[in-house]
């Protein structure tokens, strides 16, 4: 088993998942590619002392970019940006993680 700072990569902060944390008890991590759903509701449960109810998983592919150089750009700056998977984590009902400190 990996520890949970292996599975958990980073949690994901932004106006629809700080909504959906409010209302439905549902927080979104950025998770190690090759973590599966009982990984990472262990690792959840095991940083932040939860009981996790559900766990889905998402996979994003990288997608090529073109880095700014003017004429040069067309022909050979061509990279990837990275691939990541995400996970959704539901909470049992009445139950909080926080992620972050206010103030």
């Amino acid at each position: 088993m990996r520890e949970p700072h292996d599975v958990i990569i980073r949690p994901v902060v932004t106006e629809k998942t700080s909504e959906q944390m409010e209302t439905q008890s549902l927080y979104t991590f950025i998770v190690a590619e090759g973590a599966n759903k009982i990984e990472i509701g262990s690792a959840v449960e095991r940083l932040w002392d939860v009981t996790v109810k559900d766990v889905r998983t998402m996979r994003y592919p990288g997608k090529s970019r073109r880095s700014f150089l003017g004429r040069m750009a067309k022909n050979w700056s061509r990279g990837r940006r990275p691939s990541f998977k995400k996970a959704i984590v539901q909470l049992a009902e009445g139950e909080r993680i926080e992620l972050y400190e206010v103030g």
